[in-house]
């Protein structure tokens, strides 16, 4: 190889190098931060995966369980019985609970069948996510709604009934709105609301 050819292959080399840092820096540089922290995506789908979790334990290891051998009823007066909190009521409560700690999640039920009219939903948001519920129970309704200045990740997931004895506590109500209810049957939606930063 001769010194000529060398030269020249070794200042394209170093330029073209030079060239591409200079790109690939420049690249680097223009790209806005990248956003911090989990997308509230996959913190609304951890969120329900855990209370979906605790409800049904609660509702099939807990509250069938002891009623089943007779040791303790759930009942909606379960403050004043001193029986088991009925699962919904279970969810409800830590919902509440949680809302009280000021975190920036937060989560209910929701249903257009609720027995307590507070449960019934309040906003389009809601009205429209318990319609596309029915529709597709595998997915929750999501979108991203504001109060005021405060914006929030919403998510509604197909709460189902997870025992025949969901099913017939609703059926058997003296004010429930539908009294049809099946095992696996959407009965409402678990709504989970995460704030989005300002």
């Amino acid at each position: 190889m001769n010194m000529r050819g060398f030269c020249l292959g070794l200042v394209v080399g170093t330029t073209f190098t030079c060239l591409l840092g200079q790109w690939v820096f420049s690249a680097a540089s223009k790209e806005t931060d990248p956003p911090k922290g989990i997308a509230p995506e996959l913190v609304a789908d951890y969120v329900h995966s855990v209370v979906q979790a605790d409800r049904t334990f609660y509702q099939v290891e807990i509250v069938d369980q002891m009623q089943k051998r007779g040791i303790v009823f759930a009942s909606e007066n379960w403050r004043m019985t001193g029986d088991l909190p009925l699962p919904a009521q279970f969810l409800q409560e830590s919902g509440r609970l949680m809302a009280e700690q000021q975190k920036q999640i937060r989560f209910r039920l929701i249903s257009s069948w609720a027995i307590n009219k507070e449960h019934r939903p309040t906003t389009e948001f809601e009205r429209t996510g318990l319609t596309k519920i029915l529709m597709n129970p595998d997915r929750p309704y999501t979108a991203v709604t504001t109060q005021g200045k405060a914006r929030f990740f919403q998510a509604l997931y197909a709460d189902k009934a997870v025992s025949q004895h969901c099913a017939d506590c609703h059926n058997g109500h003296p004010q429930s709105l539908k009294r049809d209810f099946k095992l696996g049957d959407v009965m409402g939606g678990v709504l989970v609301t995460v704030a989005l930063p300002q």
